[in-house]
């Protein structure tokens, strides 16, 4: 298997004037929902379907509960995770208040079982993928 990609030309935001390059974009395959991974799981060990959900959907809850208090997750080999803000910033320390921050997002690092994939990744062009325009359900061939 390898991973799908698309050429597209993007221009570069700080200096629209230029002509844009062309890039790599990555086009997904399909998906893999919840219940397929459980299935997976369960064919390659002998816990059941039922006992893969429930553990995965335990370790998303303590996952949860770690992170709304700020804690870094870490799941050996997988990766980690982590809470990051994003906030309006104050000319001076003591003006800064918590009603400047304007969301949060869970950050993800990748560990060394991803990381170690990601060097043995295979890439295959294919065409680009049809743009939805706004005005109308039908779509049009971007470029």
């Amino acid at each position: 298997m390898s991973v799908k990609y698309s050429v597209v030309m993007r221009k570069n935001p700080a200096k629209m004037s230029l002509p844009g390059k062309y890039y790599a974009h990555a086009q997904a395959y399909g998906e893999v929902d919840f219940d397929s991974l459980c299935e997976d799981v369960n064919g390659r060990c002998t816990v059941t379907k039922a006992d893969v959900s429930a553990v995965l959907e335990s370790v998303l809850e303590s996952m949860k509960q770690g992170l709304s208090k700020g804690q870094i997750i870490r799941l050996g080999n997988f990766g980690s995770f982590q809470v990051g803000l994003s906030s309006n910033g104050a000319e001076k320390e003591e003006e800064y208040n918590s009603s400047m921050i304007r969301g949060a997002k869970i950050a993800f690092r990748p560990g060394k079982l991803l990381t170690n994939m990601q060097k043995t990744l295979i890439y295959s062009q294919v065409a680009k993928l049809p743009v939805k325009t706004k005005a109308s359900t039908a779509p049009v061939t971007g470029a």
